[in-house]
């Protein structure tokens, strides 16, 4: 539902898997058509191919792996948030978070923003041809002081190795004895690609409150 909400103002909201353990998709390469092609929802046909023989490898050792679903937002109106307590990121980040598997959310730069100079990691603004203020680079992922600033919000969250592993791992019984177990049965050798669908009902949750509120509050003005 809230998807078509957004659907019906021309706000897009769309998530691909970015990353799968080691393997990560390379921007020179990067083509959203490409998600449609392979099952892991990859928008690179080399990184998924990479990324397909690193799980073989995984489920040929009984293991997991875990991955980065990226996601952007666009056609978001200028002003969505509020500057301290209904920061728009921090309730996106709740959204997200929300969703099981979730170790690590981020927007724009995010944590490589840390190994950044000022200077490097500043938008400048700029003058559009329409007459418009913009922003020459996108570093903040779309968000300032808590709000929309018109921009393409880009964020990511790091989904954790699926825990259900056919290898022998160590626990405690109910008797307080040190055991081994592997435990048995079907279990996915990586969740990533089912939670592309889930990062974008998220989202999509999470901007039409935050458009609901701003309604709410012109209201009351």
């Amino acid at each position: 539902i809230a998807a078509k909400l957004l659907e019906s103002l021309n706000i897009r909201v769309k998530a691909y898997t970015k990353a799968i353990g080691p393997v990560e998709v390379a921007p020179d390469r990067f083509d959203l058509a490409e998600c449609e092609k392979n099952k892991l929802y990859m928008p690179d046909a080399v990184a998924a191919a990479e990324a397909e023989q690193y799980l073989e490898r995984k489920m040929a050792e009984k293991d997991s792996a875990g991955g980065i679903v990226e996601c952007v937002i666009a056609g978001l109106p200028v002003g969505l948030g509020e500057p301290v307590f209904d920061k728009f990121n921090a309730n996106l980040a709740k959204a997200i978070c929300s969703i099981g598997a979730v170790k690590g959310f981020e927007i724009g730069e995010g944590f490589h923003a840390a190994q950044m100079a000022g200077s490097e990691n500043n938008d400048a603004f700029v003058m559009e041809a329409d007459g418009s203020v913009g922003k020459a680079t996108n570093h903040a992922g779309g968000i300032l002081g808590g709000m929309t600033d018109g921009s393409e919000v880009v964020f990511r969250a790091a989904f954790k190795p699926t825990p259900s592993i056919a290898a022998e791992q160590r626990t405690v019984n109910k008797s307080g004895e040190e055991i081994s177990i592997s435990i048995k049965g079907r279990h996915d050798p990586c969740i990533v690609p089912r939670a592309v669908p889930c990062e974008e009902a998220a989202a999509a949750i999470a901007v039409c409150d935050a458009l609901l509120e701003q309604q709410r509050r012109s209201e009351l003005l």
